[in-house]
């Protein structure tokens, strides 16, 4: 038998490209699904959730104005960096879902598909989103999508990974930038992915990822003036929390993407749609005379 001592690993908040604690330095258990201890996951206070909006507000600018083809490159790169970390996220998602090993590798293997699905669609998305309007005149009239800018994504509870990328992926694919609250009983994953984000190439700030109570966290999110819109599939089984995050997000009039479940369970496994994608886009028009 060895007697060498096992090596724990610290999960950390990933906010603006770095790996913070919380602010108040508090920490919560994570257990898997027969109640045994796996780690301590950092309790995010609303301090951190604010943080982690201006650093997406930072990022805004740069992300959304870098090239569609470069943004898919870079979120190609990500993809290529889960399938290097296909085992360690195989055994995060057993070990958060109470899955078989064969049957948590499905699910790392759809979410590593997913990934490159939407990497796909970066240059392709304003071919189905924008139009070249008729208009009785000479004038061009050209409607393109634009991204909205800063979006909280409350992670699916239910799906650690599958369903963590299934809303991440199509919200910065457009050019947003986001925060995201993780499945507050299964955080692992989610924590680990900024590990592979913060080595893929994507600018720090772009995906800021929070671990911790989605009660506490999701209004402060829904409430701030800086975020712009807000997807609420973490909150699928809580009506009334759903209720209250849409009218605290109605001040500033935010996007709100309202869960998509049935008796609060979404099937994530489905077929992505670019649903997701359109939620979090604006339409500008523009009229330009035609020269003669």
């Amino acid at each position: 038998m060895s007697d060498r001592l096992s090596v724990l690993k610290t999960y950390k908040l990933y906010v603006g490209g770095k790996f913070p604690r919380s602010e108040s330095g508090r920490v919560y258990e994570v257990s898997d699904s027969k109640g045994n201890w796996l780690a301590n996951a950092p309790l995010s206070s609303r301090k951190d959730a604010r943080d982690a909006v201006v650093a997406a507000r930072k990022a805004f600018g740069g992300w959304s104005g870098a090239t569609a083809y470069n943004r898919g490159q870079i979120l190609y790169r990500v993809a290529e960096m889960l399938e290097g970390r296909r085992e360690q996220f195989a055994a995060e998602v057993a070990d958060a879902e109470g899955l078989s090993k064969a049957k948590a590798a499905a699910q790392v293997d759809a979410a590593i598909d997913r990934w490159v699905w939407y990497a796909g669609w970066s240059d392709k998305v304003a071919q189905i989103a924008g139009s070249a309007n008729p208009v009785a005149g000479p004038y061009f009239n050209l409607s393109s999508p634009e991204p909205t800018g800063v979006v909280a994504v409350l992670a699916p509870q239910e799906s650690s990974f599958l369903g963590l990328v299934s809303v991440i992926a199509p919200a910065i694919v457009t050019g947003n930038t986001v925060v995201v609250v993780t499945s507050e009983k299964a955080p692992l994953p989610a924590l680990s992915l900024g590990e592979v984000l913060a080595t893929s190439d994507l600018p720090g700030g772009v995906v800021n990822i929070l671990s911790g109570r989605v009660n506490e966290l999701g209004g402060p999110l829904a409430a701030h003036q800086d975020v712009n819109a807000i997807d609420l599939a973490g909150a699928a089984a809580d009506a009334e929390l759903v209720k209250a995050l849409e009218t605290a997000a109605a001040d500033n009039l935010k996007r709100v993407l309202r869960p998509q479940a049935v008796d609060g369970v979404t099937d994530w496994s489905a077929d992505p749609g670019t649903e997701r994608m359109l939620a979090f886009l604006e339409t500008k028009t523009v009229w330009h005379p035609m020269g003669v």
